[in-house]
């Protein structure tokens, strides 16, 4: 869905699901030819058999498709071109008077889905064990090439573009003032924004420490828990790192299946870590899931990802961040410093749980570390409630 586009106008928005389309993508899933049972007992071989299967059977018989309207429509939802790039986000002010405006940016495999049962408890808290004083003015933008927002039709578009256009979109707004928060994707963009200095920044919180996959050969490894932390991420590249490769090398390639697919491109969107998939895959195939990772949402997220078309777009956005990060090695140059607060939170459950001195290093300025005693990679997905919780924490030095 390429939308390019000069009109800074902000316009309300409304999603729409065509018959058709819903027909096509049944018709899609039940026509699926799926491989053979793997030959091991784990994910180790990649996305099981059963899951997929539970997965499909759910779309096609139980799956409300209604649901994904509703949810989306029920949100004051716009439009806005940045830099020739057709933006969406979900924009909801608080009721009380002196909210934080707070601009949150999801990451992949995930969308503004993962973001939304956020809403209430930071847009009014005190419905949600808060106080007044914890509230923010909530922006959830769709990342180019993501959901509903355009697709980049020139090359350029890594994640330092986008933290330009985020800063962009706060000050159409009219937030002088503001903070950020983003995990995966996300994470580097929010953390762009503070090594840019964007006007209006006042400080922001992540939950996964990208500058491991430049760094990560240069932190310590002296405690037992950075130990396990190097660990972690030497599995993920070995093991775990398929789906990040092929994007950030190949992303044209496996969008020829992405798009054609639903199946192929559900399974491709929950190989994504181990902690993620197995919570995931027991939504399916147990009948248990773990706090909101539950079979609607999850098939939410994915159903958005095939009615929009953007898994190719979505894909080449590693493409783009891969050569962004390839070209800032090669310079030799250190990133620029960080002169805002940072926050962070390092959930258990993540693809490398960041200990605090790792995130030290990174951040000598540390302004807020916390460890949550459970939740993984999707935090404010899986269990909203804990993550609204620590980011009104990170923040409440800078009312």
């Amino acid at each position: 869905m390429t939308t390019t586009t000069t009109s800074t106008t902000i316009r309300p928005f409304q999603m729409t699901v065509s018959r058709e389309a819903i027909a096509d993508l049944r018709q899609r899933i039940t026509s699926t030819r799926f491989p053979t049972k793997e030959l091991v007992n784990d994910r180790s071989q990649g996305v099981q058999l059963a899951t997929t299967q539970a997965l499909a059977r759910y779309w096609t018989s139980e799956y409300d498709f209604g649901r994904l309207e509703a949810r989306l429509n029920a949100l004051p939802q716009f439009m806005t071109a940045i830099d020739g790039v057709d933006i969406h986000f979900i924009h909801v002010r608080s009721r009380h008077e002196n909210a934080l405006p707070l601009i949150m940016t999801h990451g992949w495999p995930g969308s503004v889905f993962e973001l939304l049962d956020t809403i209430g408890p930071l847009t009014d808290p005190t419905a949600h064990g808060g106080t007044p004083d914890d509230a923010f003015h909530l922006v959830l933008p769709s990342l180019p090439g993501y959901g509903f927002s355009g697709e980049p039709a020139e090359l350029g578009w890594e994640s330092g573009r986008t933290a330009r256009a985020w800063a962009e979109l706060m000050q159409r707004l009219g937030y002088t003032r503001y903070v950020a928060q983003g995990g995966d994707v996300g994470a580097l963009v929010t953390d762009l924004m503070g090594r840019q200095g964007v006007r209006g920044l006042a400080g922001y919180h992540l939950n996964l420490l990208t500058a491991v996959l430049a760094i990560g050969d240069q932190l310590p490894r002296e405690s037992e828990e950075e130990r396990a932390a190097a660990a972690a991420v030497a599995t993920f590249k070995q093991d775990g790192f398929g789906y990040f490769l092929e994007m950030a090398t190949r992303p044209q390639t496996i969008s020829y299946s992405l798009l054609d697919s639903p199946v192929g491109l559900a399974a491709w969107m929950l190989d994504h870590d181990t902690d993620s998939y197995y919570k995931m895959s027991r939504a399916f195939v147990d009948g248990r899931p773990v706090g909101n990772l539950t079979r609607e949402s999850i098939v939410d997220n994915i159903t958005l990802y095939w009615l929009t078309g953007t898994a190719d777009s979505a894909a080449r956005s590693y493409w783009e961040d891969a050569r962004a990060l390839a070209a800032s090695l090669a310079s030799g140059q250190p990133p620029p410093p960080v002169s805002v607060p940072v926050g962070f939170t390092t959930f258990p459950g993540e693809i490398w749980a960041s200990p605090r001195s790792w995130v030290e290093a990174v951040y000598p300025g540390l302004a807020y570390f916390n460890k949550a005693e459970k939740g993984g990679h999707f935090a404010a997905w899986e269990d909203p409630q804990l993550f609204s919780q620590e980011v009104r924490a990170a923040f409440r030095s800078l009312r």
